[in-house]
């Protein structure tokens, strides 16, 4: 017990995550290096503590040790915990933790994960997982910046609408084959998503799919075309799907299989979300008589080392690859391949690809910055569109180009949705959140369409906040079929 509040940042890094089982023994530890053992009495507290309230019917949340946090997971047979001085909320290393779980899953289906600790209670899980912690270690660099994940939601690539369409119908494939989802991936975007009629998407799949593609082990593979077995934990946590994944925009190259894990036909399972309902209608007006500030200034988190800062800029948002995801529940590997090398030639022939790839390249039309939307002291702001469970934002820029500063936002960010949502333990969900620092002035606005968190400069006043955020949601309505993905064709 009194090793507990050493656990600082001056022992471990700002964030340091830990896996384990119900026997204490090690799984996944974010340490520098891949020696995990050298935390085998810090597993063993953990697990220890946890037991303790476990066996008065209780569960351990989080231990408070002056500016250090550590915050418990129990997805039994694994335990979660993350040792953070960051001074980010409960909620959002509980999120972390959540989405470490599913990427995990991602790789040891649920049921797997039962009967084995169900024979055995010491089984070394790290034997499975072996060559897999990559896919972990860009979970959590991803985790650090990306807002989407904080938010439960999808971020799309900005593209015009009449390019989106040619591309989705071009991608739609023929009903009775066995694929599950087709999805279009473009600088770690998402492009476009076609499903079955009867089925829809949650956005926590789509962010394991996105790591997946997107880690090191896959990205950097010298293969054009990969056959992957993985499981999407909120379709179906106890069966695997085949995910056939090609870089549309490399030179042609030989396929690769990746045996994860053995593959199976997955069983149907409810989801939550869906990324292509509706847009809804009716806007909101902020008055700037609605708004509380508040007093108390946000922590900021102190300097990044250099690790940290290289860990943070691998995340490969800018990455202009294009790739293609089709999600098959059978194991018809030729029929899968082959109507991707028809769609992939289709998309060639139209002139499609070429567009896009353009877009991503050269006419930096998928990005944009505040400069577009000419609003007075306005730095940065996270759009999200509630109907669609999707997310927009504009490129980080001065005074946000470093990462520190980036990491300083996201926080702010995090903790104003932390106190609308009331996801800490607070008494009732906020509409407004208001938060002046020495650097910026950031509001959180919730509406039943959308969320806004909009960071301006600290000497506006807050009717010109208030002014602001009212600009933002005009912009985004006259943008908003190029920002996000709409009406999502289905077969």
């Amino acid at each position: 017990m009194a090793d507990i509040p050493h656990v600082t940042a001056q022992r471990y890094p700002r964030r340091q995550y830990f896996v384990f089982s119900d026997a204490g023994k090690p799984v996944f530890v974010s340490a520098d290096g891949p020696d995990a053992e050298r935390f085998t009495t810090t597993f063993g507290i953990m697990q220890a503590l946890i037991s303790v309230f476990i066996d008065d019917g209780d569960k351990l949340r989080c231990i408070n040790a002056g500016g250090t946090r550590i915050t418990f997971l129990q997805r039994a047979p694994l335990y979660y915990a993350c040792v953070s001085s960051w001074g980010e909320p409960e909620s959002v290393t509980r999120t972390h933790l959540d989405y470490l779980h599913l990427q995990i899953l991602s790789i040891v289906t649920a049921a797997q994960l039962r009967r084995i600790f169900e024979r055995r209670t010491n089984f070394d899980l790290r034997r499975l997982l072996n060559g897999a912690e990559g896919f972990l270690s860009s979970l959590l660099e991803r985790m650090e910046l990306d807002l989407a994940l904080s938010t439960s939601s999808l971020w799309c690539l900005r593209l015009d609408l009449g390019l989106r369409k040619r591309i989705a119908e071009a991608l739609i494939p023929p009903s009775k084959r066995e694929i599950l989802y087709v999805v279009l991936m473009a600088r770690g975007r998402v492009v476009t998503l076609i499903r079955p009629r009867k089925h829809s998407v949650h956005p926590a799949d789509i962010h394991i799919l996105l790591n997946t593609v997107y880690a090191p082990s896959i990205l950097n593979a010298p293969a054009s075309t990969s056959w992957i077995p993985l499981c999407l934990p909120k379709f179906n946590p106890s069966g695997f799907v085949n995910a056939y994944i090609s870089f549309l925009s490399r030179p042609d190259s030989p396929p690769a299989i990746i045996p994860v894990q053995p593959s199976g036909n997955p069983e149907t399972a409810s989801q939550t979300a869906s990324i292509s309902s509706p847009p809804t209608s009716s806007q909101a007006s902020l008055h700037p008589d609605q708004a509380s500030q508040e007093p108390s200034r946000a922590p900021t988190p102190s300097s990044a080392s250099v690790d940290d800062i290289s860990l943070a800029e691998k995340v490969p948002y800018d990455d202009p690859n294009v790739v293609l995801v089709c999600i098959s529940g059978g194991a018809e590997f030729d029929v899968v391949r082959g109507w991707c090398d028809s769609a992939c030639e289709r998309l060639a022939v139209e002139g499609s690809l070429a567009s896009l790839i353009s877009a991503c390249t050269t006419d930096q039309r998928t990005e944009y910055s505040v400069g577009e939307l000419g609003i007075p002291g306005l730095r940065h702001f996270i759009y999200k569109a509630c109907a669609q469970v999707q997310v927009t934002m504009p490129a980080f820029e001065d005074p946000y180009e470093g990462v520190d500063e980036r990491r300083r936002l996201v926080t702010l960010y995090q903790k104003l949705h932390d106190a609308i949502h009331a996801r800490s333990g607070q008494g009732e969900t906020l509409k407004l959140q208001y938060i002046k620092t020495e650097k910026e002035s950031v509001m959180g606005w919730i509406t039943q369409p959308f969320e806004l968190y909009i960071a301006l400069s600290p000497l506006l006043p807050k009717t010109a906040v208030i002014n602001a955020a009212n600009a933002v949601t005009r912009w985004i309505r006259k943008e908003e079929t190029k920002l996000f993905l709409r009406d999502a064709p289905v077969f």
